[in-house]
């Protein structure tokens, strides 16, 4: 536990700062933002102390961890349903990698896309309409996991808010 109020304001206002990168960081996945929201979220607590920052973190926690499982039971979940194997999934991760050096960050979209159409395009005997739909219906699901996530990200960072506000009035 900080001493001062001061270091609780800085600590505070660093914080929000990581946090705020960590929200950037689910829509843009060139960090793991719901983990980085966590950690910071159970740092800022510890430094912290008191039931409002404990309360908010907890809060906070929990709706980032929910986020992050949504996002990856969605993905797989249409994935199984598409009986798309991980074959394809690990291409489509190699395609998203080299994407992202080719052209951050948006590569990593393209890539990700661009690589599973063409593994379940060979996968499916050059079948481009069911290559496509298959693909398809795995984006969708993704953007969906991390719409869900990121509007749960935004959630905890809520918590953090109004934990701030709460700690110092």
């Amino acid at each position: 536990m900080l001493e001062s109020t001061g270091a609780e304001a800085l600590t505070t206002v660093i914080a929000g700062l990581i946090l705020l990168l960590g929200a950037a960081g689910v829509i843009l996945p060139v960090i793991p933002g719901s983990l980085v929201i966590i950690l910071t979220l159970l740092i800022w607590a510890v430094l912290l102390g008191g039931p409002a920052a404990w309360t908010a973190a907890i809060i906070g926690v929990v709706l980032a961890g929910i986020g992050w499982s949504a996002s990856t039971v969605l993905t797989g979940r249409a994935l199984h349903r598409e009986q798309i194997p991980r074959g394809p999934i690990l291409v489509a991760l190699a395609a998203a990698l080299v994407g992202l050096v080719l052209l951050p960050p948006l590569g990593l979209f393209l890539g990700f896309a661009v690589g599973l159409f063409g593994a379940e395009y060979f996968r499916r005997d050059h079948q481009a309409g069911e290559a496509a739909r298959a693909s398809m219906v795995a984006l969708r699901a993704m953007g969906l996991g991390i719409v869900i996530e990121f509007l749960l990200a935004g959630c905890a960072v809520s918590a953090f808010l109004i934990g701030t506000l709460i700690h110092f009035l």
